[in-house]
């Protein structure tokens, strides 16, 4: 048979791709193979300040399909417009799983991991075998003063002054890369008003109440408009009492005060001083009866008040003790204050603690044989309950 030049070489290449496809087979064309990079998967950065030009933390989320083993790093890179505001390794935080990682400065142990800043990139090398990310670990890297392993960060970056969003490059060992992003947006401003509310009541009180741990209970029904002590007999103390509400949402609260117009006068001139004996106690004191001196007219006859709520906030002296009384004053006294919004409600008839929207205010007179006789003594009492917004 008659073969052509041509057809002898065509022979020739097929059995010399043959022989090649043979040898390729005996030693292995594995041995070409690349390895193929992962992607890493759930990445997200959390910003806690996403308004332009602020400070911020970032936590920084991923999952690593490969993992990272001894020597390799990760690498973080932050966006151009990102201040790294001299960062060190105590400002950030590394963590496979829930497990926290050991950083240092530089040279890290077979245990640890280097943490280091340099121009827009956080980069983490392992130090060893025993500082290494397994394979399809949740990564989470914090930067800023959220970090807290090891001690607490107190820098944090710098949001970019424009308004856009901005994409983060992420690297894992030698295979496995990823990208996030995050938006810088300005701050939205949010506006309301709220109407200033304040409502104020006095209530009567009915016969044989206590009032701040007065031993002399209510002789009478008071209103909210009166105290109608009737006849005082000589050496007995009688108390009357009103209850006071106040509810408000003054930001700082209210002070409520009473004042007397005069001592308890009588049509004849005699009156009823204050307690006790005329010397207009301001301080808290425990009752005492009128000393009754023949040649001083003050110590006849006295009255005083008290009240419930124990902590005047600094607007008066405070009645923290039981049973403590001061004088009826043309002065303003305070008689019930808190120091923030109140409910009309909250507090006791009969106690010495902050009665935060609710009080009782006692009134105790005692004369003696002395005083001079008369069917008309009175006085007017005006409350003030001042908010403060």
């Amino acid at each position: 048979m008659y073969v052509s030049k041509r057809q002898v070489t065509m022979q020739g290449g097929i059995a010399t791709l043959v022989a090649i496809a043979l040898v390729l087979w005996a030693v292995g064309a594995h041995m070409f193979t690349t390895v193929e990079a992962a992607n890493l998967t759930y990445v997200k950065d959390t910003l806690s300040d996403s308004d332009t030009g602020s400070a911020s933390n970032h936590t920084i989320q991923f999952l690593s399909p490969t993992g990272v083993t001894s020597g390799q790093t990760i690498v973080v890179s932050f966006p151009a417009g990102f201040a790294m505001n001299a960062f060190d390794f105590a400002d950030v935080d590394l963590t496979e799983g829930v497990t926290d990682q050991d950083l240092v400065g530089a040279a890290p142990t077979a245990s640890q991991w280097s943490a280091v800043v340099s121009g827009q990139d956080l980069t983490f090398t392992s130090g060893g075998a025993s500082a290494d990310i397994a394979a399809n670990a949740t990564v989470t890297i914090k930067v800023g003063t959220n970090a807290t392993f090891g001690g607490v960060g107190n820098t944090q970056v710098t949001n970019p002054a424009g308004v856009q969003s901005y994409e983060f490059t992420i690297t894992a060992g030698v295979a496995d890369s990823g990208q996030t992003r995050v938006a810088i947006v300005d701050n939205v401003l949010v506006t309301a008003n709220v109407d200033t509310t304040l409502t104020f009541t006095v209530s009567g009180v009915n016969p044989l109440q206590t009032v701040n741990g007065s031993p002399t209970t209510t002789a009478a029904t008071s209103t909210s408009t009166s105290l109608p002590f009737g006849t005082l007999a000589s050496n007995v103390s009688k108390t009357l009492a009103q209850d006071l509400t106040v509810a408000t949402n003054a930001i700082h609260g209210y002070v409520v005060t009473v004042e007397q117009d005069a001592n308890l006068l009588s049509s004849t001139g005699a009156d009823i001083d204050g307690f006790t004996d005329g010397t207009y106690v301001d301080a808290p004191t425990a009752w005492v009866a009128p000393t009754n001196n023949i040649a001083l007219e003050n110590t006849w006859g006295h009255w005083g008040l008290t009240t419930t709520d124990g902590d005047l906030k600094g607007a008066g002296n405070d009645f923290s003790s039981a049973n403590t009384w001061v004088a009826a004053s043309t002065t303003p006294r305070a008689v019930m204050a808190h120091d923030g919004p109140s409910d009309g409600t909250t507090g006791t008839a009969d106690s010495t603690g902050d009665d935060v929207g609710a009080t009782r205010v006692g009134y105790q007179a005692q004369i003696t044989a002395l005083q001079e006789a008369g069917d008309d003594y009175s006085t007017t009492l005006t409350y003030i309950a001042t908010p403060t917004f």
